[in-house]
Parts: structure tokens; sequence; C-alpha cells
């Protein structure tokens, strides 16, 4: 059937944008609650403190687009968890341990082998002294950074949509993004990107799949 005058005509992908935790990473919420709980504390004292609270929400969002070293955040978050929790590497010793996704690292690289250009979209939570792209390993995968601590500004901002979109020289309309949260698709949708909503690796990786056209590998162990 034709396509009324005026309707652009539709662009296959040709970029792939992913976040980070939480789709190149697994849930860390398991991780999380055994951390608290290994730390004395109860094993929802780290989401209830970061999503919760007031406090812990302004921390947060000042860590994410570069206020707030991580330094400093882990000292501030540190006194709000707990008087006897150490300040030294907390977001390190909290996230060191969640797994990495390795069917969409597998993904991204299948993506990337067949002529994708890939971005990572990330709202930071600070990179040093612990950097969790490092710890992942997933960093020389893509092609473009856009990390909301060195941008300052986060996700569901629409100017770090733009932003990537521009780095990756691409119009939405050419471009798949994947995100844990429902509450950052609607604005790259407005750009007419495609996305995706990271619910579980597997379902993920199977829709990207669909899209893309290509299959997910595992990276063979020497």
């Amino acid at each position: 059937m034709p396509m009324p005058a005026g309707t652009p005509e539709p662009t296959a992908p040709r970029g792939l944008i992913l976040d980070f935790a939480g789709v190149l990473t697994a849930d860390p919420r398991p991780t999380h609650r055994l951390w608290a709980e290994e730390e004395g504390l109860h094993a929802e004292a780290w989401r209830a403190t970061l999503n919760d609270t007031a406090e812990g929400r302004r921390l947060y969002a000042a860590l994410e687009i570069g206020q707030l070293g991580q330094v400093e955040w882990n000292a501030q978050t540190a006194a709000l968890l707990g008087t006897n929790v150490d300040p030294v590497n907390l977001m390190g010793r909290a996230w060191s341990k969640v797994p990495a996704a390795p069917r969409m690292a597998g993904l991204a690289r299948a993506a990337k082998e067949a002529g994708y250009r890939l971005a990572l979209l990330s709202n930071s939570f600070g990179l040093d002294p612990f950097n969790p792209y490092e710890h992942v390993g997933i960093w020389d995968l893509f092609d473009v950074h856009v990390i909301s601590e060195v941008v300052g500004m986060a996700k569901p901002d629409p100017a770090i949509y733009k932003l990537t979109l521009d780095r990756l020289s691409l119009p939405g309309t050419a471009c798949v993004f994947v995100d844990d949260h429902p509450v950052n698709l609607p604005p790259a949708e407005a750009l007419g990107i495609t996305t995706v909503l990271a619910t579980d690796e597997d379902s993920a990786v199977a829709e990207l799949e669909r899209l893309l056209g290509v299959t997910a590998t595992l990276a063979v162990q020497s």
C-alpha cells in the first residue's frame, strides 16, 4: 500500500545505542542486596537510600551529571547508609561483583561486525576511583561514548539523545536504543529512535537480533 505523500521513508537501522547498567550488566539489585547484608545493613539499604530518600536522590543526581565526584559522593552516601559504613571506594565495593551481560555484549560485537555504529549512552555513577566501564570490559566495543558525568546532562533529558545522534552522525530513524528504565525511552522515541525496554537479557537480545538481523555470539575463552 503506498505511503501518504509527505511521510518519511522508513530507514533501516544503522546505529545501536546501549545503556550500561541493567543492559550491559546483569540486574544489579540481587548483588546490591548481598553486598548490603555483608556490610551489616538490611538487604534493601542500597536501593532505599539512593532511591527513597530525598538526600540520597539529590546526591545521586549530582553524581550523574558531574556536579559531585565519586569520592565525595562515597563519603556523603556512606553517612546516609549508616555511621559504621566505610566510605572508601563505596561505589566500587557495591558494584564490583555485579556480573556483566555476556549475551548483550555478544550482540553488540555482532552488530559492530555487521557494520552498525555503536554508542554507549549511560547515566554515570562516577569514573574514579571505580570505573564501571573498565570493570566490565566493554568500553572498546563502542564508536561513541556519551557519559552523563562527562557531558553534564543525563537521561531522560532530550538533549543527551540528540547529542548521541550527532556523535553517531545518524538520524534517529536509523537507530535502535536499549534501556532498562521505561522513563528513558519516550525522549528517544520522540527523535524517531526505535526503542527496546530491557526487562531481561535474553528477551532484549532476541528482540535486537530480530531488529538488526544479527546473531549474538559469545567471546571464546582462551
